[in-house]
């Protein structure tokens, strides 16, 4: 910091205690709060000068100081100060330092300039004049802070009349204070991570860092040191190449921007919407909407300009440019592989390659896909279904089971059709036993591949035989083909029983019982 001028009744002061109470420079440093180098420096000037103890008379403070400070008077005019604020904003640029900003000042008005010194001494003295929050230097394009507002707002079911409250989403970027805020549902997972994409869409651009709060949704585990960010949150970072870096616990001075903006959307958006009702979350939005551009274009009370231009000054050139295709949110689970290679997702089974059987995967479900990853490895990918059921790809499964999948009830009936009606009826009566056809795949195969052992006609014919009995295990069919009974005729078919006679000497009648 610059050398202070010493004022007038504090230089009489000094000599007075030098040449009067004959203390030592020490001793007056102390009394006078001057450091002795500067008491020592302004003795020389007077004796250079022939100025001594007691002062000339009539000799006034003006005088004195021209003797003291010559080169103050040595300049035509008055010092010019440059624009604090103006300078200020400046300083928020990457790469823009004080020297520069001075430099520049200097070839201004290079007659009325401050020196290097000076220049920066009373810009500490502005920066001191104004609040607190200025303190903190935010450089454009930088950092956006975000958080949720205390406060809710109702919306009335216009069928139930069921009033449901809307949370108010809040991010500000760190150099020109432009605010985005929208309302939600909630605050869980999916409604912060899509907040964060329209919140980048309307500013056009990425920052470097995102600044969250610790709620569940931006961080699984806080800690001061090395908080663990949700998977989803850390994906949606990697898509738009941003850092996040979220608040220590329980600190409200890590994102003074953030307590700020939800503090002025508290009272400049939701404070005038107190009196209206809403009767659906996009309505409210849209109010919402319009009173955030009027805040953006609300001028600045110590700084000139508004919100929206100092982001068109500061952070619209600074920010990255967005990506082709904005991020889509995906619901993250991690899941085990069971023994039949396949995993649950919300009562859907979606089967994944055979072996990978007992591992750990993850799941990442969007609207319409389902994914399973293996560290950063897609090992499937299924069309979504939303109600219980299986999705199994052929590929995941071993040799055996593929075989086994290819057959379907039609394709089963088809075959039995074509070795006889008995057989078809056998068939059709097995797979309709079953709660699962699948059940009765296995018994069906068996049956048919008889075929390749007996001809048709005989496996047909043990079909019949079996339909009559009402025989329905595979081995009694067997049983039927290895003792040959199908070739048997049956008597009924060929000779018809005979009448039996009424009277016959080996016959008794009711008279021998009485």
């Amino acid at each position: 910091m610059p050398n202070k001028r010493i004022n007038m009744r504090k230089i009489r002061d000094i000599l007075r205690l030098r040449f009067e109470a004959g203390l030592s420079f020490r001793q007056i440093s102390q009394c006078a709060d001057v450091s002795t180098g500067a008491i020592q420096k302004m003795l020389k000037r007077l004796d250079a000068v022939g100025v001594s103890w007691p002062l000339p008379e009539g000799m006034s403070e003006s005088r004195l100081a021209s003797l003291l400070y010559p080169e103050s008077d040595s300049r035509p005019g008055e010092l010019e100060d440059p624009d604090w604020a103006d300078i200020h904003m400046e300083l928020r640029k990457k790469g823009v330092t004080r020297h520069l900003l001075w430099e520049e000042y200097c070839q201004r008005v290079p007659v009325r300039a401050y020196s290097y010194s000076q220049f920066c001494y009373r810009y500490h003295v502005w920066c001191q004049l104004q609040k607190r929050s200025m303190r903190q230097q935010h450089f454009a394009g930088e950092k956006c802070f975000i958080d949720y507002c205390g406060p809710t707002v109702s919306v009335v079911s216009p069928d139930t009349g069921e009033c449901r409250l809307a949370q108010i989403f809040v991010a500000v970027l760190g150099a020109s204070n432009y605010t985005f805020a929208e309302a939600t549902w909630t605050q869980s997972l999916q409604d912060w991570l899509l907040s964060h994409v329209r919140m980048l869409e309307f500013f056009g651009g990425v920052p470097e860092i995102l600044v969250p709060d610790n709620l569940k949704s931006a961080v699984s585990k806080a800690c001061r040191y090395d908080p663990e960010l949700n998977p989803a949150y850390q994906q949606l970072a990697e898509h738009y190449l941003v850092a996040v870096i979220p608040t220590r616990p329980r600190k409200p001075k890590d994102k003074p921007k953030a307590e700020i903006g939800v503090q002025v959307v508290e009272r400049w958006i939701l404070a005038r919407l107190r009196h209206q009702v809403f009767f659906s979350l996009s309505e409210l939005n849209h109010c919402i909407r319009t009173l955030v551009a009027d805040l953006n274009e609300r001028p600045f009370k110590k700084l000139p300009g508004n919100r929206r231009q100092a982001f068109e000054r500061l952070d619209r050139p600074a920010l990255r440019q967005l990506p082709v295709h904005p991020w889509r949110y995906r619901h993250i689970k991690k899941a085990k592989v069971n023994i039949d290679y396949h995993v649950e997702y919300e009562q859907h089974h979606y089967s994944v390659p055979h072996q990978y059987v007992g591992h750990k995967v993850e799941l990442h479900a969007c609207d319409n896909l389902l994914e399973v990853w293996v560290g950063d490895q897609m090992i499937a990918t299924h069309p979504r279904r939303l109600h219980p059921g299986n999705s199994t790809t052929a590929e995941h499964m071993p040799e055996r089971h593929r075989h086994h999948q290819q057959w379907t009830p039609g394709r089963l009936k088809n075959w039995a059709a074509g070795v006889g009606p008995d057989t078809l009826q056998w068939i059709s009566d097995r797979l309709a036993e079953k709660a699962h056809p699948e059940q009765a795949y296995r018994l069906c195969l068996g049956l048919l591949s008889l075929t390749r052992e007996y001809p048709a006609e005989r496996v047909n014919g043990s079909c019949r035989l079996a339909n009559s009995e009402g025989l329905n295990r595979l081995k009694q069919i067997k049983s039927i083909l290895k003792t040959n009974r199908d070739l048997v005729p049956r008597d009924s078919d060929q000779h018809p029983s005979p009448e039996l006679p009424q009277e016959h000497e080996n016959i008794r009648g009711p008279r021998h019982f009485h």
